[in-house]
């Protein structure tokens, strides 16, 4: 019967034979590794919520690998199943393949390799898709992987372009592939800084997306958006979306709703004793223990907020000992006890807070140069014997977090 599946015989027997050897052999192994892959990506990836959320969890490669190189092992196994059913059981016979299982592998193939950060051999497994598998049910998902692709390898307009032909085609799309070219598609005006546009797809990814996690990315990216353009309103309107998730969708994007919708709050027109009974139970709530420093500190902007410096002194303090991995949390704890020692006049005390605020920021970042500069402003200003006269030269400084 072996010997009858050749490869090379368009028959019956051979297509079925190589069809089901490479997708429930060859294919399916390499599925699972890949799903390993991408789920300890996810679960590994550490979003910095102080920004606009990226609609993909993916980290930007720290090195270029050297051609054939992999970067997750997981990733290697799935691309190396993948390149074996190409090699194995493809059935290329008169210029046409008659494997339907074969356009399946070079998907995985350029996923693999994608999800490995190597986005020009990833572009040419998508490519051989579009080329040679026109009737194939993976068109739409090769498109969108794509520009995907395309996105990272900074050629954004090709990509907003690409993504908005296909979702012209849209009584060829189901929902989920609608979705996932919509939010690409809002994350390509996101780099384009045409933020507008960006809500209009944003909006129709997160009401179309089938998977619960996605949806309450989607609606608190929204909501970061309407944040950036000052409304504050929608925007809590949307991190509202996200709470009534509650548990559909992962906790961290929940409390961090919580917490932008805190920021948004208005001490002179809202309830401010309302705000503190949010905090309150934010606090107490025992699930909510991996996120306590992002509370505290927010209980401590509170505090600072209606006068009371000495709680606002605890809570930062407090947001510090929790110790979470947010360095840029503990950046802006450490910023804002300068600050109050700053304004108190403690002048020795509060350069040693922005001493403490600098070792917690990225050298490498702009924020870090502007607040290096401003630091040995302040040194120099120290200097001056009349204290007031020190206290009027620093002023000019502008220690505002902002500049953080």
């Amino acid at each position: 019967v072996l010997v009858g599946c050749s490869r090379k015989k368009d028959k019956f027997l051979s297509r079925n034979f190589h069809a089901i050897t490479a997708e429930y052999n060859t294919l399916f192994n390499g599925r699972q590794a890949f799903e390993q892959g991408r789920d300890a990506l996810i679960e590994g990836y550490q979003d910095n919520f102080w920004a606009i959320l990226p609609i993909e969890r993916l980290d930007s490669p720290d090195f270029i690998p050297l051609p054939g190189a992999a970067k997750d092992p997981s990733f290697e196994r799935a691309e190396e199943k993948a390149t074996k059913a190409i090699q194995k059981h493809s059935m290329e016979i008169n210029g046409t393949e008659r494997n339907p299982q074969i356009d399946e592998a070079f998907m995985l193939l350029g996923k693999s390799r994608y999800y490995d950060l190597r986005f020009v051999r990833a572009l040419e497994a998508f490519n051989y898709i579009l080329s040679y598998y026109p009737a194939s049910n993976n068109i739409a998902q090769a498109k969108i992987w794509k520009a995907k692709t395309n996105l990272r390898l900074e050629k954004t307009k090709i990509a907003i372009e690409s993504l908005h032909k296909l979702l012209e085609e849209e009584d060829a799309l189901d929902r989920q592939d609608f979705a996932d070219a919509s939010a690409m598609l809002a994350q390509g005006y996101i780099y384009e800084d045409r933020l507008d546009s960006a809500l209009v797809y944003i909006e129709k990814a997160a009401f179309l997306t089938r998977k619960s996690e996605e949806k309450g990315r989607y609606y608190f990216i929204k909501g970061q958006l309407y944040d950036v353009i000052g409304e504050n309103q929608l925007a809590n309107a949307n991190y509202d979306k996200v709470i009534d998730l509650n548990r559909r969708s992962p906790p961290r994007y929940m409390i961090n709703a919580y917490i932008n919708k805190i920021r948004n709050f208005n001490y002179e027109t809202q309830d401010q004793e309302q705000l503190f009974e949010l905090l309150t139970d934010l606090e107490e709530n025992r699930e909510n223990r991996p996120y306590l420093d992002i509370i505290q500190h927010q209980f401590a902007e509170f505090y600072r907020n209606v006068g009371r410096e000495d709680s606002a002194v605890s809570y930062y303090n407090k947001s510090i000992a929790s110790q979470g991995e947010d360095k840029y949390l503990t950046s802006r704890n450490y910023l804002s006890l300068g600050d109050l020692n700053f304004n108190n006049s403690e002048y020795i005390i509060a350069g040693a807070y922005y001493d403490s605020t600098l070792t917690n920021l990225n050298e490498n970042s702009k924020k870090f140069r502007i607040f290096t500069r401003k630091r040995e402003n302040l040194e120099r200003g120290s200097f001056y014997t009349d204290y007031k006269i020190a206290k009027d030269f620093v002023n000019d400084l502008d220690f505002s977090k902002n500049q953080l």
